[in-house]
């Protein structure tokens, strides 16, 4: 059967919570394996240290060594202090990040879905002011096709995908801006080539979200890791999975943080946990 492992994340944290709760909730598909990585006992509920990070950041090591060694099909990964982990000397902003480089992989990109929307990030963990110099057509084309494989996967053949634009407005043919006519609209027009007739914008950024969440697309692209994680969250919170495109094998994870305030009071939800294990059961499988 298929194994999937299920790292704890930082163990101070709701991860191994939200983990015990989905593998008893009976609403997982039958025909897998799920193995947990980390040790609980490394870490204090709602108090985080170095101990809790280092564990976060074994399991995570352990993991990448199974995947390669063929010896697991998929990884879910639990919810870690990235502030912790870095304290400790771990050199990425996010786990999308860490297993990219595990595994040598630099096309790849984040795309989180939940029941309404599906959303592609043409850039991930950055500072909002570096997001214009960092917009490249390069990095819209590379997320655009990853989007629209992760959803031909998933078995839309030929998706509807928008692109939001940048600036209010999308712009407003240069009145706020001119990423959406210098750098989004080439990208589009490249991506229509690779897949003619999928792609559509730059789209007003402030209504193209409603758009999608009425069902007029599958998937949008969103410009930078806010602009499509707000909608997404807001819609979506208990429901929505991350996942990192361009891997090898399968690596999701839940939407949301490790909430070590909540940690040890009973009153975690494991939602988008147990849609993250169910997501990466199917891609698996698929």
């Amino acid at each position: 059967m298929p194994r999937i492992l299920i790292t704890l994340g930082d163990p101070a944290g709701i991860g191994p919570e939200i983990i015990d709760l989905a593998l008893a909730s009976g609403h997982l598909p039958a025909g897998f394996d799920f193995e947990i990585l980390g040790d609980p006992r490394a870490g204090t509920p709602g108090k985080p240290d170095a101990r809790s990070a280092k564990a976060a950041l074994e399991a995570l090591e352990e993991a990448v060594e199974r995947l390669k060694t063929d010896t697991a099909d998929a990884v879910v990964t639990g919810p870690v202090s990235k502030e912790r982990l870095q304290a400790i000397g771990f050199p990425f902003p996010g786990q999308t990040e860490f297993f990219a480089a595990a595994f040598g992989v630099s096309d790849y990109g984040m795309l989180l879905t939940g029941d309404t929307l599906c959303v592609g990030l043409a850039t991930i963990h950055e500072p909002l002011a570096k997001v214009p110099t960092l917009l490249t057509p390069e990095c819209i084309l590379r997320i655009g096709l990853l989007t629209a494989a992760f959803l031909a996967r998933r078995g839309h053949s030929h998706p509807r995908i928008a692109v939001a634009g940048l600036n209010p407005h999308a712009g407003e043919h240069g009145a706020f801006g001119d990423e959406e006519s210098r750098v989004i609209l080439p990208a589009i027009t490249q991506l229509n080539r690779h897949l003619p007739g999928v792609f559509s914008g730059p789209a007003v950024p402030d209504a193209i979200f409603r758009e999608a969440a009425r069902g007029d697309y599958d998937a949008v692209i969103a410009m930078y890791h806010d602009q499509g994680l707000i909608p997404l969250k807001l819609l979506d919170f208990d429901t929505a999975v991350n996942v990192t495109l361009g891997l090898p094998k399968p690596r999701t994870s839940p939407d949301h943080g490790t909430a070590f305030a909540l940690a040890g009071k009973g009153h975690a939800n494991p939602a988008s946990m147990l849609a993250a294990i169910r997501l990466a059961c199917e891609l698996a499988r698929g």
